[in-house]
């Protein structure tokens, strides 16, 4: 497995992205039974960035927290039936599965953890467990999907240990002083 992390955010991160964006990833791709050794690309920004994006790609002119963009039509979410017989679908060197791109919004990161009470890592690593079922075929634009996502992110990030009441490392020093 492959994430190529790319930080354009001008700000401080205070928490270990790499490792959480690492377990997330790896819990997603085993919950949905992927075959294959994959990668992904995750790019971290600010808002007016995301904005950007959000505007040129979707043609929505508003900031948001996470832009996911597949690689992969599936015929059904994430069934990876048939990929063999499409080289395309594979890095030319590695060999994995280029599954798609990944863009967070750090500054929705902040902002929504503190609006939901719970730690920037909680925040970070659902935004990537959201995400990543996305690159797998999932979507949420039907209420019986949107369920199904909801399931499965949780799961996740039960999995991966970034659970509504975990605290991030700073409240966890503060506590022991």
């Amino acid at each position: 497995m492959t994430i190529d992390i790319e930080n354009e955010f001008n700000g401080e991160i205070a928490i270990p992205y790499e490792e959480i964006a690492e377990r997330v990833v790896e819990e997603a791709l085993e919950s949905e039974n992927c075959p294959y050794e994959c990668s992904v690309e995750l790019l971290l920004t600010d808002d007016a960035s995301i904005r950007e994006m959000n505007g040129e790609f979707r043609e929505i002119d508003r900031s948001t927290d996470v832009l996911s963009f597949p690689m992969i039509e599936y015929e059904a979410p994430a069934c990876f039936d048939g990929f063999d017989d499409c080289p395309e679908l594979f890095h030319p060197e590695s060999g994995e599965l280029l599954l798609g791109d990944i863009v967070i919004s750090m500054e929705h990161v902040k902002a929504q953890a503190e609006e939901y009470g719970h730690s920037e890592e909680r925040e970070f690593a659902f935004l990537i467990a959201h995400s990543m079922l996305h690159l797998m075929g999932y979507d949420h634009m039907e209420e019986d999907e949107r369920r199904i996502m909801e399931e499965k992110q949780e799961a996740i990030l039960i999995r991966a240990g970034y659970t509504r009441d975990q605290k991030n490392e700073t409240d966890r020093q503060g506590e022991k002083a």
